[in-house]
């Protein structure tokens, strides 16, 4: 039984560590430069009303 738990612990423990690292690889440099482009983009003073 306690071979259960440490296959169960390693398993759990892999699918948080391919999870963090997905996180750090892709979705916080994705966000981050969402970020930029927003802070980049010109914003408008003036939004042009249509009739």
């Amino acid at each position: 039984m306690s071979v259960f738990g440490i296959v169960l612990f390693l398993l759990i423990a892999g699918m948080a560590f391919w999870l963090l690292l997905f996180l750090l690889g892709f979705i916080v440099p994705y966000w981050i430069t969402l970020g930029v482009f927003e802070k980049l983009r010109p914003k408008r003073i003036f939004e042009e009303k249509e009739d």
